[in-house]
């Protein structure tokens, strides 16, 4: 068997090669490494795009998760790996994940709190600092709208009540799921997460609208207020 690294791509049997590869077997033929090669197009003088994209995955521990944290200085630290290589991974990452939250958005309504997870991990795993968001809900626990309502620090962000409490009165929404992350990984909620999340409940109650829900986004894993009885 020849040895790749000794060649450029066009040297490779056309089975082989990424671009070849997709149209003869299909898009999941291909590996992680051979999806991003053809995103970049070329390699270096000295390495192939399929190298070089073994390379990138390799500085993110071979993880296409950790991959969407990094930026373009990250990126272009690498040699071979320059602007523009580097804003296309990330704009690939990103329509990735706008794919998974409008597939989610248009699915069946909310019934756990895996549901809400699954729609806002795209959103906040990723983040370096701290996204306090809303899911707006009618009667029936369908989506009526999701809303940003602040953005912080890497510990903390501001939550103004009276905002969240006008957007569901303007929305006419039934209900409310309380949503932000934390980018240190640890789902355990705070002091200040469990003070918020009683005056939001307590204000909202006064309007005969329900809390029903908070959820915690730790990278991969999330912390409910609800699953965990702390309503």
């Amino acid at each position: 068997m020849e040895n790749h690294s000794s060649l450029s791509i066009k040297d490779w049997a056309i089975e082989d090669r990424p671009r070849e590869k997709l149209v003869k077997k299909g898009v999941q033929s291909l590996s992680d490494a051979e999806i991003i090669a053809i995103l970049i197009g070329s390699g270096s003088r000295n390495e192939s795009a399929v190298e070089l994209s073994k390379k990138v995955l390799k500085s993110a521990n071979n993880n296409l998760n950790e991959l969407g944290k990094l930026n373009i200085p990250d990126l272009t630290k690498m040699k071979g790996i320059g602007e523009a290589k580097a804003i296309t991974i990330l704009a690939a990452l990103e329509l990735g994940r706008r794919r998974k939250v409008s597939e989610i958005i248009t699915k069946k309504k909310i019934t756990q709190s895996k549901d809400i997870f699954e729609l806002f991990q795209p959103i906040l795993g990723d983040l370096p600092h701290e996204e306090f968001w809303i899911l707006l809900l009618n009667r029936s626990n369908r989506i009526i709208e999701k809303l940003k309502i602040s953005q912080g620090g890497v510990s903390g962000t501001v939550i103004d009540i009276k905002i969240i409490l006008k957007q569901a009165i303007e929305k006419l929404a039934s209900s409310i799921i309380l949503c932000h992350n934390h980018p240190s990984g640890n789902r355990k909620p705070s002091n200040s997460d469990d003070s918020i999340t009683k005056k939001l409940k307590k204000g909202a109650d006064l309007l005969d609208i329900q809390v029903l829900d908070h959820i915690i986004v730790a990278d991969v894993e999330y912390f409910s207020y609800a699953d965990e009885g702390k309503f």
